[in-house]
């Protein structure tokens, strides 16, 4: 066949998945004659149930979903958006309000469960941290960055355990000729919450093995260490001190206490205990005019947990092309094949749509903060949520503005001339 082949997408499963569950609720909702709100919220796990067993036996670690759905809602203005949406029907106006609440399993690793399908490959990540003689300090790691950010999310991790600038350390990726770091990559939303925290761990045996060597220098016992703000002193005398940096100098000198190896390096795996599952909760507004079939998004806003944040603006910027890529779903990306010769029809981006800034609206964003207890970070994982929840809130925004017309279904993507036709079919 000449047809595009079958791949993950950012997201893997999950946005359809969503876009299944989060359309039926909106039906079954229209069907009884409930509030969309309101049958999400009567379904919802609650808070004191975590961690909660699912039938199949998946643990979901951690949520408090009914509190990002009412962030959301508040955000939006939602009981005024109702008002308006009636008042504007009976003026010609068709706004659209769609909600999409959703969950991902991310953070894939777990031995005990992935191991009976690897072969007993254990799906880990590993880092290493090693401090050079200046105090400058090279990271190796098995996951590799391709827009996620991690240079920068990693480098803090490194930098706030250690005490030292972020411009001094240097995250290296993706080179399999130098490093001991290993691990399964990146992908599902894994490298923070499984590849971080083998980092965060290898930046703490580096502390453990600095603060050893600071006791020697300083002539204290070991316990009587305090590390802060970068440097070492012991306890009750903070002027007995020395910075990590002099620390890490006199690692590669001689001196050292018996039995202690030169260098300040060190080397952790993490093979996670369990999954993790970040949450949200999105709403789109749209006005669709119906003589031509065209959708404005008027409003978005997405309230998402992903645990503790390391980066708030990292996390911003991973929901902002989600959230668009989503919509690009929703509304423009189509593949089209000519009925007769079987050519492709989109094939560069003359006639394959992709939103552009004009087609999107500033996007509305916060976070709740659900930590999680599947690792000491309390992360999870938020690249791929604005996709998982994009598509689902746009076409139930649509579908919401259709309602007079009596249209339930609309395919995707919901183009002018698709739902034009809709509308003229509806009218008849």
């Amino acid at each position: 066949t000449n047809k595009v082949p079958t791949d993950p997408y950012r997201g893997a499963g999950r946005p359809e998945a969503t876009h299944l569950v989060e359309r039926m609720v909106d039906l079954v909702a229209h069907e009884i004659g409930m509030d969309p709100v309101a049958i999400r919220r009567k379904n919802f796990i609650q808070p004191k149930e975590f961690p909660f067993t699912q039938n199949f036996g998946l643990v979901v670690d951690s949520g408090d979903y009914e509190k990002t759905l009412n962030r959301a809602l508040e955000l939006a203005g939602y009981d005024q958006l109702r008002k308006e949406q009636t008042e504007g029907r009976k003026h010609g106006k068709y706004m659209g309000i769609g909600l999409s609440t959703w969950i991902e399993l991310c953070g894939f690793g777990p031995s005990a469960a992935t191991a009976p399908a690897t072969g007993g490959i254990a799906l880990s990540e590993a880092a290493q941290v090693r401090v050079m003689p200046t105090g400058s300090v090279i990271v190796y790691t098995g996951t590799h960055a391709h827009g996620q950010g991690h240079e920068t999310t990693f480098s803090q991790i490194v930098a706030d355990t250690l005490g030292v600038p972020m411009e001094s350390v240097d995250l290296r990726h993706g080179d399999t000729g130098e490093g001991t770091a290993m691990g399964y990559g990146t992908a599902g939303s894994r490298s923070l919450s499984v590849g971080g925290v083998a980092i965060s761990r290898a930046s703490g045996k580096v502390v453990d093995k600095a603060r050893k060597l600071a006791a020697h220098i300083l002539e204290a016992a070991e316990e009587d260490i305090v590390f802060d703000q970068g440097k070492f002193h012991v306890k009750g005398s903070p002027d007995k001190s020395k910075t990590f940096g002099e620390i890490a100098f006199a690692a590669y000198g001689a001196g050292l206490p018996e039995g202690m190896e030169q260098g300040l390096e060190a080397v952790a795996y993490f093979d996670p205990p369990n999954l993790v599952w970040p949450f949200g909760a999105h709403v789109c507004v749209v006005e669709v005019d119906p003589e031509t079939g065209a959708v404005e998004i008027q409003k978005y806003v997405a309230v998402d947990d992903c645990g503790n944040i390391i980066n708030p603006t990292i996390v911003e910027g991973q929901i902002h092309g989600g959230v668009t890529q989503g919509i690009g779903q929703a509304l423009f990306e189509e593949m089209i094949y000519d009925e007769e010769s079987g050519q492709l029809k989109t094939g560069t981006l003359i006639d394959y749509s992709v939103p552009t800034a004009n087609e999107i609206p500033n996007l509305i964003t916060d976070n709740t903060v659900t930590p999680s207890p599947t690792n000491e970070l309390g992360v999870k994982g938020i690249g791929e949520a604005g996709t998982i929840a994009a598509s689902a809130a746009v076409i139930n925004a649509i579908s919401d503005a259709l309602t007079p017309f009596g249209i339930k279904h609309v395919d995707m993507p919901a183009s002018p001339n698709r739902l034009w036709a809709q509308i003229k079919e509806a009218r008849k």
